[in-house]
Formats: structure tokens, sequence, C-alpha cells
């Protein structure tokens, strides 16, 4: 089996689909209520009665397990909610600071293939990180995005100390796939010491801000789109940016 960095990441759609929706939500959005949102868009994608989407949130701070959580990497239980989130993965931390991109794609437009959609959500992160000089990577032995720290002492095992920026968990029903990634902006990293983020002990976790880069959500969210643009096709802006 190849690697994921080895997987041809376009993700384009098939000839004259409709351009990808594009909606920017304001506020903190409720998890239970993106849940509910996912859900029903997901299954109106599959039936052909809406547009596949973007949906770019924040959340209020919050734990979310995926199907392949463990209860003791539940560090801090009472410290903020915690949802079962139905996603591949973990555990993982969602707060303001960070912009989380659900994405409701119907793969049977472009390629049903998982392994391949994980790869093109990883190189959507890579580009977006590139806009701001940052270099993103991937290791096979862990799902999401890495920056190696050389300003920070070296593993136990010698190799560079390395930090997780960005984070990916999704879930396909019929070949639509929900959930998606999350890239830390600037959030307030130690509330991720309630949980072992995605089950990695012995690295750490980082943001845009955290490395030096005064970034903001707006300029994510122009990055984000460009690179979108690049792996998986056009989009167009929402009407309204409101999901509900």
């Amino acid at each position: 089996m190849s690697e994921r960095s080895q997987i041809a990441t376009s993700f384009l759609p098939s000839p004259g689909s409709a351009p990808v929706e594009w909606r920017i939500e304001g506020g903190h959005t409720l998890y239970p209520d993106a849940l509910a949102f996912m859900e029903a868009r997901a299954e109106a994608v599959r039936a052909g009665t809406a547009s596949e989407l973007v949906w770019l949130v924040e959340h209020p701070p919050l734990y979310t397990a995926g199907t392949s959580a463990h209860v003791e990497d539940l560090i801090e239980p009472d410290r903020f909610p915690v949802f079962a989130a139905g996603r591949g993965g973990e555990y993982t931390y969602h707060g303001p600071g960070q912009r989380v991109a659900y994405v409701m794609l119907d793969l049977k437009r472009r390629r049903e293939d998982v392994r391949a959609f994980v790869a093109a959500l990883e190189e959507w992160i890579i580009r977006t990180l590139a806009a701001f000089n940052v270099r993103g990577e991937r290791r096979e032995d862990r799902v999401g995005v890495w920056v190696v720290r050389p300003d920070r002492p070296a593993s136990a095992d010698g190799s560079p100390a390395e930090d997780k920026i960005a984070a990916i968990g999704i879930r396909l029903r019929k070949w639509v796939s929900f959930h998606g990634i999350a890239i830390n902006v600037e959030p307030n990293l130690s509330h991720f010491s309630g949980i072992v983020p995605c089950g990695v002990q012995d690295h750490g976790v980082t943001s845009l801000v955290d490395l030096g880069l005064p970034v903001t959500m707006a300029d994510l969210d122009l990055a984000l789109k460009a690179a979108f643009e690049e792996v998986f096709g056009p989009v167009k802006q929402a009407a309204v940016d409101k999901a509900a």
C-alpha cells in the first residue's frame, strides 16, 4: 500500500459539477447544532437536493470524542463539555481562535477513495499553511499536519521536536463526507492539556500565532479558499453567511 505522501491529491469534481458552496459562520456555533446541520446537509447532498458545502465555523471551548477515542485520554472530563462526534479519530479540542472547516462533499463525483480523500485534506491544509511560509508536513503513522520545531529540545530519540497545527477527522455516509479539518490560528493552547490530543503523547500542539505569525481568521479563510480550489475545484460564496 502506498504512503499518503505518494497518493495523487487532486480531488476535482467530474465535468459539469456545480461549484462547492462556501459559507462562513459568525460567532460561536454550538456543537450539537453543528452535528445536526451536517447530518441534514450530507443527506441532502446525497439526495441531490443541496450543493456540496464547506462550512467554516468556530466553536466555544469543548472536547469531542471520535470513534477510536480511549477514555483514559480524557484527562480532565469536567473541564469543558465533551461530545461524541461520530467521526473517525480520537479526542480533540475545539474552541475560539481555531478555524473548523466542515466539508460535505460527494465523493462519487470525485474519487471513491477514503485514503486519497484524507491525503487531499492534508494537501489542502499544507497549501494553506504555505501561504504564510509555514511548512506543514504529513506523518504516515498519525493523521493531521505537523510542523518541525528546531527551536525546541529534540525528542527522546534524537529526532527534531514537532507540534501538531491541524487536525483531521471525517465521516462518510454513502460516499458523502462530513466533519473535516481544524487549523489552530490563535486558540488557547493550554486547553489541549485536558486531553491526549488524537491519542498522541510524544508531540505538542501549536498555532500560527504561537509560531510568531500575526495571522487573523480572515487571513486564514482567504488562504483556505484559494488552496481548496486548487485541490477540490471551484467554490461559490453563499448568498448569506448563515448555515441555519
